[in-house]
């Protein structure tokens, strides 16, 4: 169940997709200030009942309003709370423009100064060996919060639809990116496609949806498409974002425009 609404903010509509709450808002804006609040307010129930909390954060540019939000809103003893992140290009460093470890660091950790903030070295020499020693940090402690957003392809984290496997036994992969994930050119830091890194390494699915609460966070134009076959196509790796109707324990987040072909 949601509760904590911001004062004056609520859905415009709600509805549920299988066992999947939707609630839709009228701008990016008011979704962005709702999942914030309802963010803060489980991070700090968490906080008071165990004493610590872990949680995965996405990037990309529909999640920018949300981070700026929630620290925005403050409340939350961030010193008690261990982050991740949920994907890396495989072989970039950390200072590149499109690397999420510089995304998180200079928008996240920087400002809020997390108890720890585990990063997918996608530079490691041994990518296998970095994918083992991500799985055993992330099985350290229960994921208490999983905050993600959808590709345009459908795809949460780098599980794009020719690699998204709804039973994978693994925690951490290295997978190919599918070519219109590429195509996205990492939302406008690679000068081209052939500068796009053709793997990566993500978390996988069912470690995402081990986290015992899930928010997904899915704005804008350019994901009505995703959104559509998310919520109303079959339950498919053709979709990964699909998946996200049987997690009951997540609920999705989304605006006028990404709902415009519903």
């Amino acid at each position: 169940m949601i509760t904590a609404a911001t004062p004056g903010i609520a859905p415009i509509r709600t509805f549920e997709a299988d066992s999947l709450p939707v609630r839709v808002y009228a701008s990016q804006a008011d979704l962005s200030q709702d999942v914030a609040r309802i963010a803060q307010a489980y991070l700090k129930d968490t906080l008071a009942t165990r004493g610590s909390a872990a949680a995965i954060l996405a990037t990309g540019n529909s999640q920018i309003k949300f981070l700026e939000e929630l620290i925005r809103l403050g409340g939350v003893d961030w010193s008690k709370i261990t982050l991740f992140h949920m994907d890396e290009y495989l072989g970039i460093s950390a200072n590149h423009k499109a690397s999420f470890r510089r995304y998180m660091r200079e928008r996240v950790e920087s400002r809020v100064k997390p108890r720890a903030f585990h990063y997918l070295e996608g530079d490691a020499l041994l990518p296998i060996e970095e994918c083992e020693r991500y799985t055993k940090l992330l099985q350290a402690q229960p994921i208490d919060l999983c905050c993600l957003g959808v590709g345009e392809n459908g795809h949460i984290a780098f599980n794009d639809p020719p690699v998204a496997n709804f039973a994978d036994k693994r925690s951490v992969n290295i997978v190919s990116l599918d070519e219109k994930c590429r195509l996205q050119l990492g939302e406008g830091h690679f000068v081209g496609m052939d500068a796009v890194p053709q793997y990566a390494l993500t978390l996988t699915i069912p470690m995402l949806c081990s986290a015992k609460k899930m928010l997904c966070i899915a704005p804008e134009k350019r994901k009505a498409q995703a959104v559509k076959d998310a919520l109303q196509g079959p339950i498919s790796t053709a979709c990964p974002a699909s998946i996200l109707r049987r997690q009951a324990h997540c609920t999705m987040f989304v605006d006028t425009d990404s709902t415009s072909l519903l």
